[in-house]
């Protein structure tokens, strides 16, 4: 392939690309309740005096100071013997970053640290009452598809127009809320930094995804008659093929352990046929039954 050559540019072509930067400060991180849990947590945290409302939901998306889109890498396996002298690495293994940590400014009332504390105490299942002080206090875990949510990254520009850049967390939950160290020296604004650990993240298309449409039966009929049996599983067909109780003869699906029939009949499927369709003897002259 033949290196390109230079081209000359003049100032449209440097106003289109480089000198129309993204900028950093311009995105938003949108927060939310599971939504198999949203009633039972927001209940949970109206009776811990934190009401879960659109007000509050807008505050956590304002407030949120520093975010960081995430990263992704690939493992590889080293290949050294197949060519002589060449390495070789080929990928067997998409990696995602185990965290994402969201720095927010804290309110005047707190809110911020109590959503993402009432959030945690929540994933614990800790009580709501006094038994919470108690030195025999306990807890159990909630169940994952309880506090596993859905964490939103959209960046865009300060003139809003072009597309978005939407990265979607999936089974999302704060997993630590980092130290935040007060003292009597020069006042700043005080900052919370929650970590979230998620499996995975996707980009969403300006469209959004389009569903997959299942394949159609004229699309298999091009394959090979074997990968077609392959493709299409049709268990209304009975499946006679290989039955060692003859031909045209149904299985009989059996116990895995005790190989007992599984449709109640105590007796045996017949005798025991030879590959040619010849019954199978036994050593003492008797033919031998299949069970």
């Amino acid at each position: 392939m033949a290196t390109p050559k230079p081209k000359a540019r003049n100032v449209a072509d440097l106003k289109a690309s480089i000198l129309r930067p993204s900028l950093t400060s311009t995105y938003e991180c949108h927060f939310s309740i599971p939504s198999g849990a949203l009633s039972t947590m927001a209940s949970w945290m109206n009776s811990r005096g934190l009401p879960y409302d659109s007000t509050l939901k807008k505050d956590i998306t304002l407030s949120c100071r520093e975010a960081s889109l995430p990263g992704t890498s690939l493992a590889t396996h080293t290949l050294d013997n197949d060519r002589s002298g060449v390495t070789e690495r080929h990928v067997y293994r998409r990696q995602f970053d185990t965290t994402a940590s969201f720095t927010f400014y804290v309110d005047h009332d707190y809110n911020i640290i109590n959503f993402f504390e009432n959030y945690i105490a929540f994933i614990v299942n800790e009580p709501k009452n006094t038994d919470v002080e108690k030195d025999n206090f306990f807890y159990r875990v909630s169940f994952p598809k309880e506090y596993k949510t859905e964490i939103f990254i959209r960046k865009f520009e300060r003139d809003y127009n072009g597309d978005n850049l939407v990265y979607k967390f999936l089974n999302a939950y704060p997993i630590s809320i980092n130290q935040m160290p007060v003292s009597y020296e020069q006042s700043q604004i005080l900052l919370c930094t929650v970590n979230f650990n998620f499996s995975r993240y996707v980009i969403i298309p300006p469209g959004g995804f389009t569903q997959s449409a299942p394949p159609s039966s004229s699309s298999l009929d091009n394959l090979p008659v074997d990968q077609q049996r392959d493709s299409v599983i049709n268990d209304s067909i009975p499946q006679t093929f290989g039955n060692t109780n003859g031909e045209g003869t149904d299985f009989v699906e059996r116990d895995t352990a005790t190989g007992e029939r599984m449709d109640g009949a105590f007796f045996g499927d017949g005798l025991l046929l030879l590959p040619d369709g010849t019954p199978v003897r036994n050593a003492d002259g008797s033919f031998r039954e299949m069970f």
